[in-house]
């Protein structure tokens, strides 16, 4: 069975390539059950199926797949609407969805949660396939020297905030959700390089931990990187790149892991 894991699409508009493709790329996941694609969009249409994936089991999105969410009961952003409903779907086909909260989007058990039954993880989650212990996280905790970022994030994700926001007319709302968004991407703000060289120090601690493996998203680069650290014994380094400009997605099949590119079947 198929387990996936993608990061960072940035979700804002409907119509954007990226958006587009992502809606193409989890129409063709089947998985374990017995359903179709069902699902009418506001549009009128229904995604595009090229290249399917068959025998799925689980897909981790691992933080900022919107590039901006707030929770307010049940009530979805209308440009959000056609990728919720998506998700909806791949429960439908036996797919177990996971999200992690990133540093553009959180405060999403309110909806994904408690509306849907999706799991939703506020920040590391520890994995077990076929023996690999792997940690996963969306890894903008990773630099814990950004103070001025972590405070933010505390802020953002206190119990004040959360009931702030709940009070607060969904314009206004919707308006604060940008702000925010910008000021996360300005405190976390550096080159892929630099962001790339701290996850792997990272990724060698908690390999000394008993990581066998580490899969991070948020540094928006594009690595695999196997370590062989002794015998027979291999260390995995992934970072996910992101959905927003390579549609990357890492794919985790019979103890292989594999990082690659989606190709949409549709000229955009």
């Amino acid at each position: 069975m198929k387990i996936l894991f993608l990061s960072d699409a940035h979700l804002r508009h409907r119509n954007a390539p990226s958006y587009l493709n992502l809606m193409e790329f989890l129409a063709g996941l089947e998985g374990t059950g017995n359903g179709t694609l069902k699902t009418v969009r506001q549009t009128g249409a229904t995604a595009d199926i090229g290249q399917k994936l068959t025998d799925v089991g689980d897909l981790y999105i691992l933080g900022d797949f919107f590039d901006f969410w707030f929770s307010s009961g049940v009530f979805v952003y209308p440009e959000f609407r056609d990728i919720v409903e998506m998700l909806a779907d791949l429960k439908e086909r036996g797919i177990k969805v996971h999200l992690c909260e990133g540093n553009h989007d959180f405060l999403l058990s309110d909806y994904f949660a408690r509306q849907l039954g999706m799991e939703v993880i506020r920040e590391w989650a520890t994995l077990n396939l076929e023996g690999c212990r792997i940690l996963i996280s969306h890894g903008d905790t990773v630099d814990s020297r950004n103070k001025r970022y972590l405070l933010l994030r505390s802020f953002l994700r206190s119990s004040f905030f959360y009931k702030l926001q709940k009070s607060l007319p969904i314009p206004f709302l919707w308006r604060i959700a940008q702000i925010c968004s910008c000021l996360s991407k300005e405190m976390t703000v550096e080159s892929a390089d630099t962001m790339a060289r701290k996850m792997r120090r990272f990724a060698q601690r908690k390999f000394k931990d008993g990581f066998d493996a580490v899969i991070l998203g948020h540094s928006h680069e594009h690595l695999l990187e196997v370590t062989e650290v002794s015998s027979g014994v291999t260390k995995t380094l992934v970072l996910l790149g992101d959905w927003e400009h390579h549609s990357s997605y890492l794919c985790y099949e019979d103890g292989n892991f594999n990082l690659t590119n989606f190709q949409s079947a549709v000229r955009r």
